[in-house]
């Protein structure tokens, strides 16, 4: 049986259908393109902004009509929140949400031994819909190791699920509670990981800072990196998002005492005023933040801060905005992810009164773009001039490259002239130049 995978929205699901792809191909699946002709098409959807949830329902009718004798699947964070809007959609055969989706595979081997009858689109039949509620014994479900062919930087999960419900967020709803892979489990796939040749290791998940909280072993984040940095052939280990309360004094000096960590961060922010942070449901203030990333940046001077922040939260005023502008300058961070509100049924900010308009929410975010890429640039040019260590990720056809540094500046490298050419997963050490960046 031939098997397409489609996926929408963030890196967590990118790396869950990477898995479950490497798994169906080891089951004995052949794993294509969209293009060429699948039996299934299995679609990782998005709901953490009705963009997402847009965007889903799209991929999801158009797979339909272009492939109306495949068998689709539907799974993630839409059909964990939506799975009745999702099954009444005409010619999707079977809905999962965001748990056991192994059993996807079950359901596929029943379809191709004739077990489930009229399960095929144009067929008369009823969508099998599996998606469950969860429940506060929710353990964290193992995926397969993923090794791909390019081996550069290989994303490993260590989480899944959060409990912090800001007012905001449909995550919590779509993910479900925060739950901890066993530390035993993450070191062994890092050590697999490594000897297939990958450079670099980003620990990820939805939450990562309450890692180990629902473990019964008295572990945590800094705990977790504290082992895994005694692995001899890590050489490059990089942190996902970490929330502001969850930057402790602990983890702080594990980092500062180990070269293996990378010092790259990237601390949500969401705002810069504290009456709207604490709409928000967020347990710090301005004031906290700035204390943090200054205690960062005298342990470690040169480390990349970079945050995410939202414009338009429901009752920002044009001052509020502008403090934020203010205090986002002042944090001169290297990176900035900014975005609009997104209303999501279900969470109390969907409720609140004083909806920003979108034409307004849109100006705030390209306020906010404005001043990252500013810092960014203030931050990339200390930088120019040093000696620099890269992890060549592509290579193009005119032999020029494309990497990171440990610091995460995107760089891109000229061609070896006379010398071997650039290959994926290769480390070197470079002098930056200012052309060089991205």
């Amino acid at each position: 049986m031939k098997v397409c995978f489609l996926t929408l929205g963030c890196k967590v699901n990118q790396t869950e259908s990477e898995a479950l792809a490497q798994y169906a191909a080891k089951k004995g699946y052949e794993v294509v393109k969209e293009t060429e002709q699948p039996d299934a098409v299995i679609i990782n959807t998005c709901t953490v902004t009705a963009t997402g949830s847009s965007k889903s329902r799209k991929l999801i009718h158009r797979i339909v009509k272009d492939h109306p004798s495949s068998v689709i699947v539907v799974m993630g964070c839409y059909s964990q929140i939506s799975p009745g809007e999702v099954a009444k959609i005409e010619g999707v055969d079977l809905v999962v949400g965001t748990q056991d989706r192994l059993s996807i595979f079950d359901y596929l081997k029943q379809v191709g031994a004739g077990e489930i009858t009229g399960q095929v689109v144009g067929k008369n039949k009823d969508t099998l819909n599996t998606v469950k509620v969860f429940t506060p014994a929710l353990e964290y479900e193992e995926l397969p190791l993923i090794v791909n062919e390019s081996r550069t930087r290989a994303m490993l999960k260590i989480q899944d699920g959060c409990s912090q419900f800001c007012s905001y967020c449909i995550v919590p709803y779509a993910r479900g509670p925060s739950r901890s892979r066993k530390p035993e489990n993450i070191i062994n796939e890092t050590k697999a990981l490594l000897n297939s040749g990958y450079k670099e290791i980003v620990l990820t998940g939805i939450h990562i800072g309450a890692y180990g909280q629902d473990l019964d072993n008295n572990i945590n984040l800094a705990g977790l990196i504290s082992e895994l940095v005694q692995i001899d052939a890590l050489n490059r280990l990089r942190l996902g998002s970490i929330e502001p309360l969850e930057f402790t004094d602990e983890l702080l000096a594990i980092i500062a005492a180990t070269k293996v960590v990378c010092h790259h961060f990237h601390i949500p922010l969401q705002s810069g005023h504290n009456r709207i942070l604490t709409e928000m449901k967020r347990p710090y203030t301005t004031e906290y933040y700035a204390d943090l990333l200054q205690k960062i940046r005298d342990r470690l001077p040169e480390a990349a801060l970079a945050a995410d922040v939202m414009a338009g939260f429901p009752g920002e005023t044009e001052h509020e905005h502008q403090e934020t502008l203010k205090f986002i300058e002042k944090c001169e961070f290297a990176g900035i992810h900014a975005f609009p509100y997104s209303r999501r049924p279900g969470t109390p900010a969907a409720d609140m009164p004083n909806q920003v308009p979108n034409r307004t929410k849109s100006a705030r975010v390209k306020d906010i773009i404005r001043i990252g890429q500013k810092t960014k640039q203030k931050y990339s040019q200390k930088f120019v001039g040093r000696e620099v260590e890269v992890l060549v990720e592509k290579v193009f056809e005119d032999g020029t490259a494309q990497g990171h540094t440990r610091n995460y500046l995107e760089l891109k490298l000229p061609a070896q002239k006379g010398k071997e050419p650039w290959k994926p997963g290769q480390l070197v050490r470079c002098i930056l130049k200012e052309e060089y960046l991205i």
